[in-house]
């Protein structure tokens, strides 16, 4: 079960993540596992307060507010858990029918599974070539939350109204 992208007509960034994990499903919505980093990442760089977890609606805000789409390059795969070395079976989301409704001028993938599979069967046709960010995902340890801020704060901040 893929989500809806989240965008208007205002976006002009779209930030790409893989597949959502159980957690996210419980949720019904992105990056709801409590240790992903994404939304207070998202926070940090748009000075907006971290959402509840639960607040769905104001992480849409967030993302809508600074002239942003969310998305996942996956309609459907089989994964094991949240392992996105274990996906296969993929079947790519409809990123055609996202550009024909919101102007989209640059793509932000959260991590590198995000861009292999945007590279691959999205940027066709697209036709934008993506930046990969370093994964939001509690499972980049490695990756401290000051490197993630660089890291993002560079390639998205000259996007974010």
């Amino acid at each position: 079960m893929s989500f809806p992208p989240v965008y208007s007509s205002a976006s002009r960034a779209l930030i790409l993540g893989t597949w959502p994990s159980p957690k996210s499903r419980e949720m019904s919505f992105y990056y709801g596992h409590p240790q992903n980093r994404f939304w207070p990442l998202l926070a940090f760089l748009t000075g907006e307060a971290v959402p509840a977890r639960e607040d769905v609606e104001a992480k849409r805000q967030i993302i809508l507010r600074h002239g942003l789409a969310l998305w996942d390059t996956l309609a459907s795969c089989t994964i094991t858990g949240a392992s996105d070395a274990s996906i296969r079976d993929v079947v790519p989301n409809d990123i055609a029918s996202l550009m024909q409704n919101a102007p989209i001028e640059a793509v932000f993938c959260n991590g590198a599974t995000a861009h292999k599979i945007y590279t691959k069967y999205l940027q066709p046709v697209s036709g934008i070539p993506a930046v990969k960010l370093p994964s939001t995902s509690p499972a980049n340890a490695a990756c401290r939350p000051d490197a993630l801020r660089e890291a993002w704060g560079k390639a998205l901040g000259p996007w974010l109204r």
